[in-house]
């Protein structure tokens, strides 16, 4: 089993992301996350299966802003993961697992309190979620009790993007 969680971020504007910046994050959150599957595939289909674990991102599904870089690379992870679980079917299976807004130190580091509790007023469980239960998450879609999921996007995000965070 595999859990590929690449990911980084920079909070800018669509005009302020250098080359440098874009390529800093596709790198990391995209061809990180290509690579290390890559490798993990041709080791499991050697062993006989397992399951890949990539982590997406809500910001993958529906633009945010200030994130177009972010956004570009978690929603190639989203439609990796499908091309993947086409090609590694049935020995592998791929899932992607696209948290919203999640209480993790790099949530912490780019928005203020006030941002936090903005954002929590918008979501329509009232909070951000907690990396415990992405694990859960995880721990579910890894074991046997979900042996016909792949080729998806489970997405986690307390409601968030049911009727669009933008909209709320």
């Amino acid at each position: 089993m595999l859990i590929n969680n690449a990911g980084i971020s920079i909070r800018h504007t669509f005009l302020e992301i250098t080359p440098e910046e874009w390529r800093q994050v596709i790198d990391t959150n995209l061809h990180g996350v290509f690579y290390v599957a890559q490798e993990a595939a041709r080791r499991m289909i050697a062993g006989g299966g397992g399951v890949i674990l990539n982590m997406g991102s809500t910001s993958g599904l529906m633009g945010y802003p200030f994130y177009a870089d972010y956004n570009a690379s978690k929603a190639g992870v989203v439609e990796l993961t499908r091309s993947m679980a086409l090609e590694l079917a049935p020995s592998v299976r791929v899932i992607a697992v696209c948290p919203g807004y999640i209480m993790t130190p790099m949530q912490e580091a780019e928005y203020t309190p006030e941002m936090i509790e903005e954002v929590n007023r918008k979501i329509p469980l009232g909070r951000h979620g907690w990396p415990e239960e992405v694990a859960a998450l995880f721990a579910f879609l890894a074991s046997d009790e979900a042996p016909f999921i792949t080729g998806q996007t489970c997405v986690i995000d307390g409601g968030e993007i049911a009727g669009g965070l933008a909209s709320r």
